[in-house]
């Protein structure tokens, strides 16, 4: 059974910077993309960033060039290097693992296993 463990969330202000953590245990996670998604109250959950096996990365349009995801296979972990923060910003962030080996995609569908969220607040 996948679990999925995010910590580094917590409270910054606007412009500030905070690095989150998701380990993941289980199973292999060869070959699996890992993403990051978050939820804001009243909002559906949307992508924010997923990084392939080899390090291929995607970015929603409102976090390029203020994000950075990376992972360390050996230790079956992903990183989200968040920079440049902003109140929008605020939301549950979820870690996530993909669906389907050898895929790396943007969508809910494309990611099978799910933790329980880390909270980021952003104040103004």
């Amino acid at each position: 059974q996948v679990q999925l463990v995010e910590s580094g969330g917590g409270l910054v202000q606007a412009g500030g910077s905070l690095r989150l953590s998701c380990a993941g245990s289980g199973r292999t996670f060869s070959n699996y993309a890992m993403g990051w998604f978050r939820q804001a109250p009243g909002k559906e959950r949307e992508f924010v960033s997923a990084i392939s096996y080899g390090g291929s990365t995607l970015h929603a349009d409102s976090v390029k060039g203020r994000f950075t995801i990376s992972r360390d296979n050996a230790k079956n972990t992903v990183y989200l290097q968040m920079s440049s923060l902003k109140p929008e910003d605020t939301a549950l962030y979820y870690c996530a693992v993909g669906a389907r080996r050898n895929w790396i995609g943007r969508t809910l569908p494309d990611f099978g296993s799910w933790g329980q969220g880390t909270q980021v607040t952003v104040s103004s």
